[in-house]
C-alpha cells in the first residue's frame, strides 16, 4: 500500500490542473521517484495505445489456483489454493494470500481512490520508463516491463529483483476510479519454482466483475 500511494503522491500536480493528470514522458520518469510532477496540460500521451485485447488468465493450474470474486469491491482473481487469506491491513493492502510454510510467499491486492477523470494507467508514462523509476526507487533491478490490455482495461506489468532478496512481479491498473496493485512476492531462491503460478495468478486478475 505503501508503494501504491508513493504511486498516486507522485501524480499529485503542483498547478491548478487536477491530480492524476496526463503527463509528458520525462515528467513520467520522474514522478515514479519523486514526492510530485508537474503536468503539461491534457494532452493525450505521445506513446502508442495498446488495442490489442489478451484475454485473462482462467487456467487453474490442476487445482493450485481457485477463483476468488469480491463482489463488494468488485474484482476476480485466480489466488493460490489452501494459502492463508487475510482481509485489510490498514495501510498495507486490502486482500492478501500467504503460504502457510514460508511468509515470504505472498500476493497482496490494494487499491486507492484517484480523480474519476482518470481512466487508464497510461497517465503514468510508458510502461520501461515507469518501471525503471520504480526500480530505483526501490533499490531494484528491474527484470521486465510490459504491457496488456484486458477487458479493455490497461494492465502495465513489472518483474523486479529487490536488493533484499526478493522477487516480485508488481501489476499496476486503473478501473472504475481507483488504482490498483498486486504484487506477488517471493525469495529468489523460490522464484524459479513460484513463476509460473505468481504469472497465472497476475494474468488472472481483473478489477471488475466477469
Amino acid at each position: 500500500m505503501f508503494l501504491l500511494r508513493v504511486i498516486v503522491l507522485a501524480l499529485v500536480c503542483n498547478n491548478s490542473v487536477t491530480a492524476f493528470g496526463l503527463v509528458s514522458r520525462r515528467d513520467a520518469i520522474a514522478g515514479a521517484s519523486a514526492a510530485a510532477i508537474t503536468t503539461i496540460g491534457t494532452s493525450v500521451p505521445a506513446w502508442a495505445t495498446v488495442t490489442d485485447e489478451t484475454p485473462r488468465v482462467t487456467t487453474r493450474m490442476g487445482g493450485l489456483l481457485e477463483k476468488y470474486q469480491d463482489t463488494n469491491r468488485g474484482w476476480v482473481i485466480l489466488a493460490p489454493s489452501g494459502w492463508n487469506k487475510f482481509e485489510g491491513e490498514v495501510g498495507a493492502y486490502d486482500v492478501k494470500w500467504q503460504d502457510l510454510v514460508d511468509p515470504k510467499d505472498n500476493v497482496k491486492i490494494s487499491s486507492t481512490p484517484v480523480k474519476s477523470s482518470t481512466t487508464s494507467i497510461d497517465v503514468l508514462g510508458e510502461v520501461q520508463s515507469v518501471g525503471e523509476s520504480l526500480a530505483t526507487k526501490r533499490n531494484a533491478k528491474l527484470i521486465a516491463a510490459t504491457e496488456r490490455q484486458t477487458e479493455g482495461v490497461l494492465f502495465y506489468e513489472f518483474d523486479f529483483a529487490i536488493n533484499d532478496g526478493t522477487h516480485q512481479l508488481l501489476q499496476l491498473s486503473v478501473n472504475k476510479g481507483r488504482i490498483w496493485s498486486l504484487d506477488a512476492n517471493t525469495s529468489e531462491k523460490r522464484w524459479s519454482k513460484l513463476s509460473p503460478l505468481y504469472r497465472n495468478v497476475v494474468g488472472s486478475f481483473l478489477p471488475k466483475l466477469v
